[in-house]
């Protein structure tokens, strides 16, 4: 009965010890920005309005998360109905061939200032490429619902050649690189 009721006990610590915490993207509460360079002296700013995404823990903080992420590119919004419908083209995202943008990490490391370098795969059109980025983690609480939340911003360059965006080669009109800016508030399912 003792070997039964140990037995039993461990397994429960096993199992409790590695539960999954899921938590799925806000929208409402969340962004996906990003600013380029134009000719060399102004920027344009855009977004995608739609996404998703959820990150798994094992508590409620970061460490050792698990971040699992798609935008659609087809939602790309700079506020200029032409210059958004150039952005989907093949000069640009090929949106038709490859309507989503991925990201999924590897690993989570919280560095000595008590912030995260997180590394994973992004891929943009037909290129999958390790990246590794700072996230600043905001913490949990409740929201008005009573819902428990947690935030997380990062912020990031792309070198968008990397990724066979290759309009602009020279990146005299438009910069190679594109500043990226990503705000998540994400709900414990």
């Amino acid at each position: 009965m003792k070997k039964v009721f140990l037995t039993f006990v461990f397994a429960l610590l096993s199992v409790v010890g590695f539960a999954q915490t899921v938590w799925n993207v806000d929208p409402m509460h969340s962004s996906v920005n990003f600013n380029i360079k134009h000719m060399g002296i102004s920027f344009v700013q855009g977004r995608f309005d739609k996404f998703t995404g959820t990150v798994n823990t094992k508590g409620d903080n970061l460490d050792n998360a698990a971040f699992d992420f798609a935008v659609d590119i087809n939602s790309v919004n700079t506020g200029v109905e032409m210059r958004d419908k150039h952005l989907k083209s093949d000069d640009f995202f090929s949106a038709e061939k490859f309507p989503e943008m991925k990201f999924k990490s590897t690993s989570i490391t919280k560095d000595k200032n008590n912030n995260y370098i997180l590394k994973g795969s992004l891929t943009i059109k037909d290129v999958t490429k390790e990246i590794s980025v700072p996230v600043t983690f905001g913490g949990v609480t409740k929201n008005q619902q009573g819902k428990t939340v947690l935030g997380f911003q990062t912020k990031f360059k792309v070198n968008r050649l990397d990724y066979n965006i290759k309009y602009d080669p020279t990146g005299a009109g438009v910069a190679k690189d594109v500043d990226v800016n990503l705000y998540f508030e994400l709900v414990k399912q």
